[in-house]
Parts: structure tokens; sequence; C-alpha cells
């Protein structure tokens, strides 16, 4: 078993994932796309916001991301066991053939929702209430579940609530959705995840893709026969496997960053369960990756109008946290600013 230097690992995954040196460009933009995709729109976001890679472009993100949404360059899926998010169109084949949930017995609801969508779509929410005669919440479930068994698609190029809902097949004729294509599907999707997180353990892969314990034990065990994957325990990571193309690593400083980043983050997504234990009881707005490392928390209560965040926890020596306090708090107050936000508390301190 190979033992890496956990320094290098997070210097070559801020590389990898673009959080130093940052992206600067839309070409390079679509590269970390793909690397890091399904991706999804930040947490406590509005409907219908764009897909987002916090933290990781020098220019201003929106513009260009909402351009590929508008041209269908990036389409909307749920992936992910059923979370939303966007992924190239040239790749929607193995997404959608890697997290799709098939529906063996679909209901009375769902079945007249598809029927309505095939011989009467595009539809849009309020068209399908008037063409079932089924309320909204009856509608939304189901439109839902189809999507998740890419039997829909809905075409989300804006921030449009009343967007259309088209039958998947027809819409993308030349996406093969085949269950003997899984397997192989999975293999792309989550050896592109781990390539992007250069090490990662088998419950960061769980919680990153929501697969199959069975699946996933079945794309390591194969990482490790072809030579992709290969094993490693590391100090302060634990037991996982590395990206055999980041190989070598060379040890090197940890660019000095904090980034505040949503729950849907890739990052965050791959360590839910390792927060969930780590901060236990606390009420999340954000984490805080700090060299790298997911290191601390930004506590509060979301609410759709102003809120406050009422601490930061930090989970480093009281030394170190004090010494990086400015530097964490400016990257808080980028999103959380007055007079909309406060920031009551810093490690259980009150702030003035």
């Amino acid at each position: 078993m190979t033992a890496i230097d956990r320094t290098a690992i997070l210097a070559a995954r801020m590389q990898t994932q673009a959080f130093a040196p940052q992206c600067h460009g839309p070409e390079g933009y679509v590269k970390l796309f793909r690397k890091l995709q399904p991706v999804s729109p930040p947490a406590f976001a509005y409907p219908g916001s764009p897909p987002t890679l916090v933290g990781r472009t020098e220019f201003q993100e929106e513009p260009l991301v909402s351009r590929m949404r508008a041209r269908r360059e990036i389409v909307k899926g749920r992936f992910l066991g059923g979370t939303v998010g966007y992924v190239l169109a040239a790749d929607l084949e193995d997404y959608a053939n890697a997290f799709r949930r098939p529906i063996t017995s679909p209901n009375s609801v769902q079945q007249d929702v598809l029927h309505a969508v095939r011989h009467a779509g595009p539809l849009t929410p309020r068209q399908l209430r008037e063409e079932t005669d089924y309320l909204s919440k009856e509608i939304g479930p189901a439109l839902s579940r189809l999507q998740q068994a890419f039997l829909v698609y809905e075409d989300q190029v804006e921030t449009d609530w009343e967007r259309g809902w088209y039958d998947f097949e027809s819409e993308w004729p030349d996406v093969d959705v085949d269950d003997e294509r899984r397997s192989e599907a999975i293999a792309v999707v989550a050896q592109r995840f781990m390539d992007a997180m250069v090490f990662a353990t088998m419950e960061n892969l769980r919680d990153w893709s929501a697969l199959r314990v069975k699946d996933v034990r079945q794309f390591l065990t194969e990482g490790e026969r072809s030579g992709t994957l290969v094993p490693s325990d590391t100090p302060g990571l634990g037991r996982g496997w590395l990206s055999a193309d980041a190989l070598p690593l060379e040890t090197c400083p940890i660019p000095s960053r904090v980034v505040m980043l949503p729950a849907s983050d890739p990052i965050a997504r791959a360590h839910r369960s390792e927060m969930k234990r780590r901060f236990a009881g606390l009420e999340l707005l954000q984490y805080l990756l700090v060299d790298g490392y997911l290191t601390g928390a930004v506590c509060g209560h979301w609410r759709i109008g102003p809120h406050d965040v009422d601490d930061v926890v930090i989970q480093l020596p009281a030394a170190e946290y004090a010494a990086r306090r400015d530097e964490i708090l400016t990257a808080i107050r980028a999103t959380y600013e007055p007079p909309n936000h406060h920031i009551l508390r810093y490690c259980g301190q009150g702030l003035a």
C-alpha cells in the first residue's frame, strides 16, 4: 500500500480543482466543469439558479455559465441520488446511465404526467395542471421521479420558473440510456471524480455519488486491477485510493487560502458524513476550506430574508484560528455582509 504525504495530496487537489491557481478563462472553465460535474446550483439559492464552482475562477462566473446553459452546452438533470445538477451536453449519456433511477412500477400520476408530456409537450407545470387535472403538489413529485429515471427533460435555460418539460428520448435521441451501460458509465464518472480529488476514501466516493456500496466496491476493485487507482494509507486522511494519473506527487507547500463552500460543492458533498460527525448538533450554513482542508463551519439558521451567522466554528489550534481570524472573516463577509447579515461570534467569542 502506497503512503503519500497529506500535504502533497491537499496541494495537488487545490491545483486540480483550481483553488490555487484559479481558472482564468472560458476554455479552462469548460475543462474544470467537466472534471467536477455534475455541478449544482449553490445551496439555498432561488429555483432556476445556474450552477456554480465556488472560489475557482478569477473572473465572474455567472455570465459565462448562464450563456453555456442558454446554448444547451450544459444541461440540467437529477444525478447523485436525485440531486439537481448540470453536466456538459457531450457527457450527458455517461452521467444519465451512471445515475439513472429506473421506475419499475409507475403510479397513476407518473403515468398520466408522462403521457401528457409525450403527447402534448413540451409543457410547463401550469400547463400540466390543465392537461391532467392534478394538483401542483402531485405533479411536482411525479416530474422529479420521472426526471431521475431520465424519462423527462427539464429545459432550464434561464431562471424562469415556468420552464418546459419534454420527453427525454425525443429531445435527446442520440443519448442511449441502457441498463447494460451502467457499470461502464459508473467507471467513467467515478474515475473522473477520483482524478479531481487526487485521493479519496470509499466514504468520500459514496457520499459524493450516492451509489450503492456494491457499485462503489466494483469500481474500486476494477480500478486497482487495471492500475488506474492505487491504494494508499495517508495519515490525516485515512485509507483510500490515489488516482494513478496524479502520481508521482511532489511534496510542496499547500497554498494558503480560505474559501467558503456550500454543502452542494463537490468537495463538501464528498465529505458529508465526516462533516456530520465533526459538526454534530450544529445548524450549518456553509463550510470553510482552509488550505485545502474542510476545517470550519459557518453556523446559523437560514431564512429567505435577512439572517445572521450565529458563530464560526474553526477546528484549528487556538493560536492558528486567532492568527487567521481576519482572513477567515473576510471570506465569510464576501457573502454575509450588513445590513442583511451580521456575524455574531467567531469561535464562540462575540464580535463587536
